[in-house]
């Protein structure tokens, strides 16, 4: 069920949707095909996992046949290929059909990674304090 935490991405908007988004909250992206059974299995259940999770991470999901540059620079040799995006940058990944027990280990720690950056900004001062 396709809401504002489930979205299509495409090559021309993919760094704003993907990589910017992701400093505002967690980026679970799902790199998938059609043909793919593994990617059709996996697809509802992190469709009912962002909405169980309300927020606390989007799901982005991209057409590898549409899309095959998205899927050359995140070295996507296998469908599917589920990356975590945080403040814009990859910080772990997944192939393959998983249990959702794993994915929500795979999601608490993608989330518990984007909490402790941000709070580590926060505590930090302004980088004109430190010079």
């Amino acid at each position: 069920m396709p809401s504002r935490l489930t979205f299509e991405v495409v090559e021309a908007d993919f760094d704003l949707r993907v990589v910017t988004r992701s400093h505002e909250v967690p980026v679970l992206l799902d790199i998938s095909a059609d043909w793919c059974s593994p990617c059709r299995m996996l697809e509802p259940l992190l469709e009912r996992l962002v909405q169980d999770y309300a927020g606390q991470f989007v799901l982005a999901k991209v057409d590898a046949d549409e899309n095959m540059r998205i899927a050359g620079r995140h070295q996507a040799k296998g469908f599917p290929t589920v990356i975590a995006y945080s403040f814009g940058q990859v910080i772990d990944r997944f192939h393959g059909m998983q249990t959702e027990g794993f994915l929500r280990r795979f999601l608490s720690h993608m989330i518990d990674h984007h909490a402790a950056h941000k709070a580590s900004d926060k505590a930090s001062p302004p980088s004109h304090l430190t010079n």
